[in-house]
């Protein structure tokens, strides 16, 4: 197994491209479950288990306390790795050929309206200093580009081109794509590339977005910024760096984007992804259709 591992950690580095976060996360859902198979099945490896063996694993999840949600996640792992060793003919039949994923309750994500998001950017408008000045730029970067936080944190300084109003964005599994830059946001990069200058220490130095000491941001700092500046002027239950991506997809669609363009911009490799985002949109129909409409005029 121990072979296979680092053969199956090449294989979602090299040829998927995932993300490190995402190979980590696959080796070691797989790890659990072959540590959980040697305790009930005193079975070394898991490249011969059949789906009893699996099943058994999914229930002592669920018992723990697991949501669906994660169990999934943890499912998704292991048929990576069978998909793998088909692919390696180590083996012929995968184990979960025939399992269905658990339900999932669908969850509704409520974007932030257009007012909470002029109210946000009010109330930095006068941002003053490094710090604010990166806050501002953080925010407004995200609602008019929709780019997931991964790629907002993976920007470096050579991605941006100030003269050709562009921004190059490193995607899911290295995709790379090109965004437009609206001239609002050239303005704040000139103030944020100017006080990033004056930093005394700059550790991360290859980095758009950095800390005061230098160094380049990670996923809960760029979490708490959004929801410490959303909580000021919105009651939603959840403000997060993905509700800003929705909500920039939202009030496209609203405004009267195609899907295929809000597709583009989003960087999703089928309309499938994107047209989750169409349900927030709706109520926006709605209103247009029943003006339009000759039968819903009065």
């Amino acid at each position: 197994m121990a072979t296979n591992k680092d053969a199956f950690r090449d294989y979602l580095q090299l040829e998927k491209k995932y993300s490190p976060h995402t190979v980590t996360a696959y080796c070691n859902d797989v790890a659990s479950f072959e540590l959980f198979n040697t305790i009930h099945f005193d079975q070394e490896g898991v490249e011969q288990v059949n789906y009893g063996q699996i099943r058994t694993w999914i229930v002592s999840l669920v018992d723990d306390g697991m949501s669906n949600t994660s169990v999934n996640r943890k499912i998704a792992s292991l048929k990576a790795f069978y998909k793998f060793l088909l692919k390696t003919k180590q083996i012929e039949v995968s184990p979960l050929l025939k399992h269905k994923a658990l339900k999932i309750p669908k969850i509704v994500q409520i974007p932030f309206s257009e007012k909470e998001v002029v109210d946000v950017l009010d109330v930095m408008r006068s941002a003053v200093g490094f710090q604010e000045i990166r806050d501002k730029l953080i925010i407004d970067l995200l609602y008019t580009t929709g780019m997931r936080r991964a790629e907002l944190i993976g920007l470096k300084i050579n991605n941006i081109n100030l003269s050709g109003s562009t921004i190059k964005v490193l995607g899911k599994r290295n995709k790379e794509r090109i965004l437009p830059v609206l001239p609002v946001i050239k303005e704040q990069f000139s103030l944020y590339l100017e006080e990033r200058e004056g930093l005394l220490l700059v550790v991360d130095s290859d980095y758009l977005f950095l800390t005061k000491k230098g160094l380049k941001l990670n996923d809960s700092f760029v979490y708490r910024l959004i929801n410490s500046y959303f909580s000021t002027v919105s009651e939603k239950v959840k403000k997060s760096p993905h509700i800003l991506r929705h909500t920039f997809a939202t009030h496209l669609l609203n405004n009267g984007a195609d899907l295929n363009s809000v597709k583009e911009l989003l960087g999703h490799s089928s309309l499938a992804s994107t047209q989750i985002y169409t349900h927030s949109s709706l109520s926006e129909l709605k209103s247009v259709y029943k003006e339009a409409h000759p039968r819903g005029q009065k």
